[in-house]
């Protein structure tokens, strides 16, 4: 028996965006089809730990995350991913931070594939955290960019960004913003990726046809995006409970009566309904579930303990 740990650095080699969003994607179908046992999220100290948990019935592995969020911190995020498996003796420990921001960007990259316009290719991001680097990736990898734009409230952090990124990003127009309503009007394409408490911009400000994918809103008490935009939006979420329970805009939408259950789709059911017109406006809420550390978390183990 033996315990093989990777870190960030192991990860990044191991396991390309491209990899990661079929995985995840195929997850995201296996939660639909109810193979998954997978409780919501336990928070603790109003979400700065929390702990997943997911078991995968077909293939009798599991894994649990632990992790601490500390936005003062760097990095901000840390933890560990565990995967066991029944009949393997082996175990694999990985790193937390580099499994949570990848298996998040590869849930955009899966929501955008499916949501965005085919031709698509101007991005505005909001926050330029430790999430933002693969949130542009996952955009990359399923609608080829050519323009991005990085919005934060430090200049110095979104042109820190654009400069990481341009390497990965040849050809592609690079630029930052301080404004971000001003930001997102010409974009097709925008990823939010912050922990504010109130939303970001006015429904008005967006272009009549655009893809948002939220996922910094990880609390009831923060708010990304306005009510208007998911009323008037096609709504594609990871899971419903795990929704209900921590997505502040979500909440806050239902409880004004903008919006209903109803009208929100889990992502697993959309990517089995090809058939489905989601209109001009769309719109992915994530607070992210341990089904998709657990398809990161088994890439790593066909990588590593096969």
């Amino acid at each position: 028996m033996k315990t093989i740990t990777v870190d960030e650095r192991d990860i990044r080699e191991a396991v390309p965006m491209s990899e990661a969003i079929d995985a995840v994607r195929s997850g995201f179908i296996d939660l639909a089809n109810g193979e998954f046992e997978m409780p919501t999220r336990t928070a603790l100290r109003d979400g700065q730990f929390l702990v997943m948990s997911a078991h995968h019935r077909p293939t009798s592995s599991a894994m649990i995350k632990t992790l601490s969020l500390d936005f003062g911190r760097q990095p901000a995020i840390a933890g560990t991913v565990v995967w066991s498996e029944t009949g393997r003796p082996d175990s694999l420990v990985a790193d937390a931070s580099a499994v949570t921001t990848l298996r998040t960007g590869a849930a955009v990259g899966v929501a955008t594939d499916l949501l965005a316009p085919p031709e698509a290719g101007r991005l505005t991001l909001i926050g330029a955290g430790a999430q933002a680097p693969d949130q542009v990736r996952a955009v990359h990898a399923v609608r080829p960019l050519r323009r991005l734009t990085v919005v934060d409230t430090d200049p110095r952090r979104a042109l820190g960004l654009t400069e990481t990124l341009a390497p990965e990003l040849p050809g592609v127009e690079l630029g930052t913003a301080e404004d971000p309503a001003a930001a997102v009007g010409e974009a097709e394409i925008v990823c939010c990726a912050t922990n504010t408490a109130s939303p970001l911009f006015p429904e008005s400000a967006l272009p009549a046809q655009v893809h948002v994918n939220a996922i910094g809103a990880y609390r009831p008490t923060m708010r990304e995006l306005p009510d208007e935009l998911l009323a008037t939006s096609t709504v594609v979420i990871d899971e419903l409970d795990a929704i209900l329970e921590e997505s502040g805009e979500i909440i806050h939408a239902l409880e004004a009566g903008a919006l209903t259950e109803d009208a929100l789709t889990e992502l697993g059911t959309a990517l089995t309904d090809t058939s489905a017109d989601h209109g001009r406006r769309t719109v992915f809420k994530t607070v992210g579930v341990a089904m998709q550390d657990w398809a990161v978390a088994r890439l790593l183990t066909e990588k590593f303990l096969d």
